[in-house]
C-alpha cells in the first residue's frame, strides 16, 4: 500500500468515526435543521452540494475509462457524501501503481 492510499484509509476512517459520532447523538436528519438555521447553513449546504457533484461528474468518466461501476460511489455520495468521494479515491488509487494517468486518458505502463 503506497502512501497516497494510506492517507485516504486512515482520512476516511476517522471521517466515518466522526461522522458515525454525530448521527449517534444527534440524528441522521439533524444536518438539514442546522442547515436551514442561517445564511451560513445554506451556502456550507450548497458549497458541498456543488463540490460532490463536480466530483461525481469527473468521478463518472474516470471510473467508466477504468472498467470500474460508478454507481455504488455515487450512491455513497448521495446518502453519505463525502465518504463515497474518498471510498471512490482509494479504490482508484489501487490502479496507480500498475498503469500511469494522463490528460485523463490511460497510458501503458512502460517494461
Amino acid at each position: 500500500m503506497n502512501w497516497k492510499r494510506l492517507g485516504l484509509v486512515v482520512l476516511l476512517a476517522d471521517f466515518i468515526a466522526l461522522t458515525a459520532y454525530a448521527v449517534y447523538y444527534h440524528g441522521y436528519l439533524a444536518f438539514f435543521n442546522l442547515l436551514g438555521a442561517n445564511a451560513i447553513g445554506v451556502q456550507v449546504f450548497t458549497d458541498l452540494i456543488i463540490a460532490l457533484a463536480l466530483f461525481s461528474t469527473w468521478m463518472i468518466r474516470d471510473a467508466r475509462e477504468r472498467g470500474i461501476s460508478p454507481f455504488p460511489y455515487l450512491l455513497l455520495i448521495l446518502t453519505l457524501g463525502s465518504i463515497g468521494a474518498l471510498a471512490y479515491l482509494i479504490r482508484r488509487s489501487s490502479d496507480e501503481p500498475v498503469d500511469e494517468v494522463a490528460m485523463g486518458r490511460r497510458v501503458p505502463a512502460s517494461h
